[in-house]
């Protein structure tokens, strides 16, 4: 089911990608949904940059390697412009380590994966406050933020952790909250703070809220 966009308009997004036949094929895809529209379409960071502030979009699909730079690198320059921008980071390939940048950054996830209907859905769960990453690296994600964050065990409460554990597991925000038998925006408060307190950035909370409202 589509995550209600903001004010009941579509989502508004932003696609970063220097190949024009891949960003032509997302962008098709991607506007097949009545709730998904292409605001802007950007070839390189610089120009990201200068495009963000002018569309204002709810979600950043950001490739991860373009002319002018690292996509990860640019997540906190996004952030700085508009600080409740989701941004999703895209890559042929990912490790652990790669998505765990992507978390510290601020990032709301990293697809390895670019079939286009699991696109369509990261994108709307990003929107609503959810963070995605493709599950087989979600799992070492969590382990290389927790190793960051000294005395983990005694930070998270016995819902933190439960939280915690089923974000390793691959289980989206709206799965945990019902794991957890609490209101989904109790769930995302969980997973907010479980991610906070492992040094990700998240926007989780601001997003939830407009996303909600």
């Amino acid at each position: 089911m589509p995550a209600p966009a903001p004010h009941g308009r579509p989502l508004r997004i932003m696609l970063v990608e220097d190949h024009d036949v891949v960003a032509e094929a997302i962008c098709l895809a991607l506007e097949r949904s009545s709730d998904l529209q292409v605001v802007a379409r950007a070839a390189s960071v610089a120009s990201a940059l200068a495009d963000a502030k002018r569309c204002e979009p709810d979600v950043v699909l950001m490739d991860r390697r373009l002319p002018d730079g690292d996509g990860i690198t640019a997540i906190a320059d996004l952030l700085a412009l508009l600080p409740n921008v989701r941004v999703l980071v895209l890559a042929g390939e990912g490790s652990g380590s790669v998505a765990a940048r992507v978390a510290a950054a601020g990032g709301a996830g990293l697809l390895k994966a670019r079939g286009l209907r699991e696109l369509e859905e990261a994108v709307r769960r990003v929107a609503a406050g959810e963070v995605v990453f493709s599950q087989d690296l979600l799992g070492d994600v969590l382990d290389r933020l927790a190793g960051r964050a000294p005395g983990l065990g005694t930070n998270l409460t016995p819902r933190e952790r439960e939280a915690l554990h089923l974000l390793g597991e691959g289980r989206t925000t709206a799965e945990i909250s019902a794991e957890l038998g609490v209101a989904l925006n109790t769930g995302r408060n969980h997973v907010q703070r479980v991610l906070e307190k492992l040094g990700a950035r998240s926007q989780l909370g601001a997003r939830s809220s407009a996303a909600s409202g």
